[in-house]
């Protein structure tokens, strides 16, 4: 029974955003003993360019038909048949989250079996919404360790920037196979879309390649609208059916408490070297593909309800409402019932994708279609 409280304790924990989220549960000193490595960060070996050419290193691309979790669709789930021809299906690169809790090393190490386990469930209820539009490329990457997010300590950011490199590495040789006049979509969640943020700054911005965007998903990472957006390259996605621009969400239930995230944010610096302090957070309505809007449980496509043991999910229509509050933050009305990982002050940062997965779906469609149209 120990073992097995211990094992549900992790998996809720390696879900969370940021430290923050776990300050507040067990407090700065135990977080850090539980979590935050006491080993030197050893730097790891820079992957060869050509390493992503291995099919091994992605859990997603076109030639991966077995075990694909990007392939993935809800139980009884029917697709309208809408599908884009060959020639104008969009390269769609995603980058999973967090699922490497591990304190004896900085960095997951490639081919951990429990670690992948746990990204292809993340990859299953989130990448699967883009499969409609085009091919998923997901890679594996050593991601940086849940506990880089919970220490000052200047190895949580080396960590970090070395999972940042594979990500490059990755996303360099998915440009080199995807022919110039394919649409792109760039999508993320938690440590992926962190790694998304400066993938726009590094990759995207100020070159020809944004044209290509068909837009980016920067869920489940807060995104300064004055700070940030200005440097990522791309517009805020004002509009449904608009192109070329970036949409990002954070999703609690009400009454809402996420002041440890804002109290986190207010201490950081914006990719335009200003401080985020009091700058607005990016905030998109997935139910309707808008920004600091309110639409209603009835303009909610589907929600995925996953089983106990996470292994499928059901589509439930109307389940939750979503609205924008003041501070940039999506509120869902009601804590609905999703299982038991929601997370303290009602944050369903876990189901960022979940709760509206068929309205994201609606939306990567309308956009594919308006770009194609261009």
């Amino acid at each position: 029974m120990a073992r097995k409280f211990l094992y549900f304790v992790a998996t809720m924990v390696v879900l969370f955003i940021a430290g923050a989220f776990v300050l507040s549960l067990y407090g700065e000193e135990l977080a850090e003993v539980v979590f935050v490595p006491d080993t030197e960060f050893q730097a790891q070996d820079v992957l060869e360019d050509s390493i992503y050419a291995d099919i091994s290193m992605w859990y997603a691309r076109p030639e991966i038909v077995k075990g694909n979790p990007a392939l993935w669709l809800p139980q009884g789930y029917e697709t309208d048949g809408k599908k884009p021809k060959k020639e104008q299906r969009a390269a769609i690169f995603f980058i999973h989250p967090t699922s490497f809790i591990n304190k004896n090393m900085w960095n997951a190490p490639l081919g951990d079996k429990e670690t992948e386990d746990r990204t292809k469930i993340f990859l299953r209820g989130q990448a699967s919404a883009f499969n409609q539009a085009g091919d998923v490329w997901a890679p594996r990457y050593r991601q940086a360790t849940l506990g880089a997010f919970l220490t000052d300590k200047k190895e949580g950011q080396q960590a970090l920037d070395a999972a940042y490199n594979d990500v490059l590495i990755a996303f360099d040789y998915f440009i080199s196979q995807v022919p110039d006049d394919r649409p792109i979509i760039l999508a993320g969640h938690s440590q992926g879309s962190l790694h998304l943020t400066n993938l726009l700054k590094d990759r995207v911005s100020g070159t020809p390649l944004a044209n290509r965007i068909v837009a980016a998903y920067v869920v489940g990472w807060p995104v300064s609208v004055e700070a940030d957006v200005p440097a990522l390259g791309l517009d805020i996605c004002e509009e449904a059916e608009q192109t070329n621009c970036l949409l990002s969400w954070e999703s609690f239930a009400e009454p809402a408490d996420y002041e440890r995230i804002i109290n986190v944010y207010d201490t950081t610096i914006g990719y335009n070297g200003e401080p985020r302090k009091d700058t607005s957070i990016l905030c998109t309505n997935p139910l309707n593909g808008d920004i600091n809007s309110q639409s209603d449980a009835d303009q909610n496509l589907g929600t995925l309800v996953p089983n106990d043991e996470l292994s499928d999910a059901t589509l439930v229509v109307g389940a939750v409402p979503a609205r924008c509050d003041d501070r940039g933050f999506l509120l869902i009305g009601d804590p609905p019932d999703l299982g038991p990982y929601t997370l303290p002050g009602n944050n369903y940062h876990v189901y960022d994708y979940s709760l509206f997965w068929r309205n994201v779906r609606a939306d990567v469609w309308k956009r594919m279609t308006a770009f194609l149209a261009r």
